[in-house]
C-alpha cells in the first residue's frame, strides 16, 4: 500500500473544502493511505492540477460556481488520459441522476456526512489501489 493517497478537493467555497478535509480526516478507512489534499477553487486549477498527474480521488462540489463539479467531471472525464476516480459532492438526492451523466465514480449530498463521504472515498481509493494506478 502506498504511504498516501493524493485528493484533490474542488469547490469555490472554502466551508465545503473544509468539511470535506474533517469529514476525512487523516484516512477515510483503516485499510486505504493517509491522505494529502490539493485544494482547488477554480475549474482551471483543477485541470492544471490533473495535468501534472499524482491524484487519486477527485472530490468535486457540483454546487460550486461560476462551473458545478458535475460539469467539470464530464470534461475532466473526456480529456484527461487514465482520469483518476471522482466523487461528485450533490445538494440533494434527487440530483444523482445528473451525477451518472456526469460520470461521477461516486456521488453523496451536502452538507456532507462524515460516515457516508469517508465511506464512499474509502471505496474508491480501494478501486483505485486494485485497479494498480
Amino acid at each position: 500500500m502506498q504511504p498516501t493517497a493524493t485528493v484533490l478537493v474542488y469547490s469555490d467555497d472554502s466551508n465545503t473544502r473544509e468539511q470535506v478535509r474533517l469529514a476525512t480526516g487523516r484516512r477515510p478507512a483503516a485499510d486505504v493511505p493517509q491522505v494529502e489534499f490539493v485544494e482547488c477553487a477554480t475549474p482551471a486549477a483543477v485541470i492544471t492540477e490533473l495535468d501534472k498527474g499524482g491524484i487519486d480521488v477527485c472530490v468535486l462540489d457540483g454546487e460550486a460556481v461560476p462551473l458545478g463539479g458535475m460539469g467539470v467531471c464530464r470534461q475532466i472525464k473526456d480529456e484527461i488520459f487514465n482520469c483518476p476516480p471522482v466523487l461528485v459532492l450533490i445538494g440533494r438526492p434527487q440530483d444523482a441522476w445528473l451525477a451518472t451523466w456526469s460520470r461521477a465514480d461516486a456521488a453523496v449530498t451536502l452538507p456532507v456526512d462524515p460516515v457516508e463521504f469517508a465511506a464512499s472515498l474509502a471505496s474508491l481509493l480501494r478501486t483505485k489501489a486494485l485497479l494498480g494506478a
